[in-house]
């Protein structure tokens, strides 16, 4: 459809940019848009535009009273809910934002509209902050909760099998209570911003009996203004200061320290936060995926659905995933080239197979193994996700580094079927990222993994490898602070010569009183494989005193062996020292938990 001047009230001006504008927007674009115009065009306050029609219309009358629940890890999902939170109230709504683990189960009964925010944590399971609340509700003694009006927003990452897996349980369960959906569950990728806002313009559309466009206008206008902050999607363009490796000669591991300017940016930052960095994929890995494809690098392709293009070897280099196979890519590969044999690897019941396909694997492996080549580039790109970024605790404190901010990353590299692999951020850090380049950065808050406010508690904090970073943050801070607190190091890696992390500056901070005690293990120097976990239960008579004295423990690392060893270590003291069963040993730490003295910060 073209505008002519002689069909509108427009100026010749007014139709040329229209004419400009309207062939490039998406359908779901034109929906928005015309719920814009018609929210400012039906009333003179956007903030209130379509929601006092809900509280006049003819039907029974909604509760305004809102109950958030959130499940996070990391943060995303509390700040995902802190967003929600701040919108319903702007519309009116009366507003309880409760993490899950300080939500009183015994009221959930009485709630009438419960929106959950939660993300997955590892395996398919539960964020710390969530797990006694998802216990309580699969358990016997959660109530029936007929008339409850609920909506679920599920965080979790397509490269794991259970793909938002909590989300999907929580959603399941409060259906089988009796609850019914206010708007369907809607589970997000590691690129969830936009999926997220469309979860809660449905989610205020239905609490108010409103269209989702009126919604959106209002929520766009309310928006309007406001001063552009440095964030995920609009990430701070830092100047690299120092790039070192940490390891000494001869070590197999390479480690980097790296420090980043922050310096007009007014980010900020608190020790157990992380900063996000998106990084750059491998560019041999870009050139192997462009020459097997038989594309030309030069080819202009969309890398956003609003249309906006870059060059194919730039698109693939900085704004698409291609190390990472997961099942819901390689189902929209089929449809891209047929009689190939993907199909049949995607067949029910061959589920093993195909997660040992994936595994080490990438996009490369892919378009070879299965003959892919002849597909266009711009239809092969419309099935890739974004490049995410990756998260890594911050090992400083903002308070003895003003305006900077440290990494602390392990480089990853290994080979698996038949080449050489790379991780894609730690790669591009250790060997591409010179001092003076710049790093696209942003914060992470993560309220889960916060020093205690009383400078007095005794800290046990237990870091392995690149695991010990934010207790670097931590003792910076309390050193700043004049914290009198009492603190206990444990650390491990593999040879003291070579890879004795930040050797001096833990003998300083034991010097000076503020780090109390430090154990170390070196699993590579005696005969017999030490860990961490096994110098806790050396000391488990000491350690039990420190728990009984209200010592908070943190443990930061790896999830799936390291975490695992570190709360059974703690489940055994607790046993030995204390004289508790096995069950009240466990019970022991989930109240720890709860209280926040048992904080994890693991991967």
């Amino acid at each position: 459809m073209v505008l002519k001047v002689t069909d509108s009230p427009f100026s010749q001006e007014q139709v040329e940019l229209l004419n400009r504008l309207l062939p490039t927007l998406s359908e779901v674009q034109k929906v928005w848009l015309s719920g814009f115009l018609a929210a400012l065009h039906k009333v003179e306050s956007p903030m209130a535009a379509g929601f006092q029609a809900a509280s006049t219309a003819n039907g029974p009358v909604i509760s305004k009273e809102v109950t958030v629940l959130c499940g996070s890890q990391s943060g995303n999902s509390q700040k995902l809910a802190k967003v929600l939170t701040g919108k319903l109230q702007e519309h009116g709504f009366h507003v309880t934002l409760s993490s899950m683990s300080d939500f009183k189960t015994n009221t959930l009964k009485k709630v009438e509209n419960l929106l959950v925010v939660v993300s997955t944590h590892g395996d398919g399971e539960p964020p710390d902050n969530a797990i006694s609340f998802h216990e309580f509700l699969h358990s016997k003694r959660a109530p029936q909760l007929v008339g409850l009006r609920f909506s679920v927003l599920a965080l979790g990452d397509t490269s794991y099998e259970l793909f938002c897996q909590t989300g999907k349980e929580f959603d399941k369960r409060l259906e089988e209570l009796g609850g019914k959906r206010l708007t369907p569950r809607v589970d997000c990728d590691v690129d969830y911003e936009e999926q997220a806002s469309e979860w809660m313009n449905q989610v205020l559309a239905s609490l108010s009996e409103t269209s989702v466009t009126q919604v959106a206008a209002a929520s766009a206008v309310i928006g309007t203004g406001t001063q552009t902050e440095y964030s995920r999607s609009n990430p701070f363009q830092a100047v690299v200061l120092e790039n070192l490796n940490l390891n000494g000669r001869g070590a197999d591991k390479e480690t980097r320290h790296l420090e980043i300017s922050l310096e007009g940016s007014n980010l900020e930052y608190e020790p157990g936060d992380c900063l996000g960095v998106y990084p750059k994929n491998h560019p041999d890995l870009v050139r192997e995926l462009i020459d097997a494809m038989g594309w030309k690098p030069e080819e202009l392709v969309p890398i956003h659905k609003n249309g906006e293009e870059r060059t194919l070897e730039e698109a693939l280099s900085s704004h698409f995933e291609i190390t990472v196979l997961t099942k819901p890519l390689l189902e929209q590969a089929v449809k891209l080239s047929s009689g190939n044999g993907l199909q049949e690897l995607l067949a029910e019941g061959r589920e093993q197979e195909l997660r040992d396909y994936i595994r080490n694997r990438d996009l490369l492996d892919l378009v070879e193994d299965y003959d892919l080549k002849g597909v266009p580039a711009k239809e092969f790109v419309s099935i890739l996700r974004k490049l995410p970024p990756r998260l890594y605790s911050i090992s400083s404190s903002l308070k003895s580094y003003p305006d900077e901010v440290h990494l602390t990353i392990r480089n990853v590299h290994y080979q698996a079927h038949g080449r050489d692999r790379y991780g894609v951020c730690s790669s591009y850090i250790a060997n591409r990222l010179e001092t003076g380049d710049t790093l696209p950065v942003f914060v992470q808050h993560n309220p889960n993994f916060k020093l205690p406010a009383n400078p007095d508690i005794p800290l046990i904090m237990i870091g392995p490898g690149t695991g010990v970073a934010p207790f670097r943050a931590f003792l910076g801070e309390r050193e700043e602070l004049g914290a009198t607190g009492k603190t206990w190091l444990f650390f491990g890696d593999q040879h003291f010569s070579t890879d004795f992390l930040y050797q001096l500056e833990w003998q300083r901070w034991l010097k000076q009183g503020v780090l109390t005690h430090m154990d170390v293990a070196f699993s590579r120097d005696t005969s017999e494989k030490v860990y961490v976990q096994h110098r806790m239960l050396e000391k488990s008579k000491e350690l039990y005193q420190w728990l009984q004295a209200g010592a908070h423990v943190y443990v930061c690392g790896d999830e799936k062996k390291m975490a695992h060893d570190v709360h059974a270590a703690l489940v055994t003291i607790l046993q030995q020292e204390g004289g508790l069963d096995s069950e009240e040993a466990v019970a022991y730490l989930k109240r720890m938990q709860q209280e926040k003295r048992y904080q994890r910060d693991v991967y």
